[in-house]
């Protein structure tokens, strides 16, 4: 029930199943964050308004919608599949919050140029460990030459990621929140790598 009502409370369509598959054993199945984890999510983690997060595999765009919509943050999503890009971009176009605050690339995450402006970064488990490390190479270098707060928030984490966050990098667990007693996976993972200079 939820993720229709949000859909058409945003006016935009993101519910569905992916069809295919890619390509590359390097890229994992599309599947949208539900809306019920979002919610749970951002009931214990706030962003701020001057906050940037970007969504690494955005697929139709709905978590940038959701986080422009809920803290008037702004948004980038990063999509390599050409239809699910086009998607997104269409559901720009009918969204009824701030349009100017949304953006979305189509190419490879680890093609991404990072801005200074941006400082959350998403991942639902959209790829391996090895363009998983790029990514976080590109956003330490980043931060390196902008120093700022950076949070990088997992979705159903996999064992992969977070042994080289906690091993290879600076980033430190901050928060963690459960989705379900039944399954020790359906949670989110907050890593942050403080300012420094």
């Amino acid at each position: 029930m939820k993720e229709s009502y949000f859909d058409e409370l945003l006016n935009i369509q993101t519910v569905g199943e992916q069809k295919g598959f890619h390509n590359s054993f390097h890229y994992h199945r599309y599947e949208p964050t539900p809306y019920a984890g979002l919610e749970k999510l951002f009931a214990e983690y706030k962003l701020k308004s001057n906050d940037r997060l970007v969504d690494f595999g955005c697929g139709k765009g709905r978590l940038a919608f959701y986080v422009q919509h809920k803290f008037r943050a702004s948004a980038a999503g990063v999509e390599m599949s050409e239809d699910f890009y086009n998607e997104a971009v269409a559901n720009l176009q009918k969204y009824r919050g701030d349009k100017e605050q949304i953006e979305f690339q189509r190419c490879l995450a680890q093609e991404y140029e990072i801005v200074p402006e941006d400082s959350r970064f998403y991942f639902f488990n959209p790829f391996t460990v090895q363009i998983f490390i790029k990514v976080v190479n590109h956003i330490l270098q980043s931060a390196e030459e902008h120093p700022r707060e950076i949070d990088i928030i997992l979705y159903y984490p996999s064992e992969d990621y977070i042994y080289y966050l906690e091993n290879s990098t600076a980033f430190e667990l901050v928060k963690e929140i459960e989705l379900s007693e039944r399954n020790e996976n359906e949670r989110f993972l907050v890593y942050r790598l403080h300012h420094f200079c």
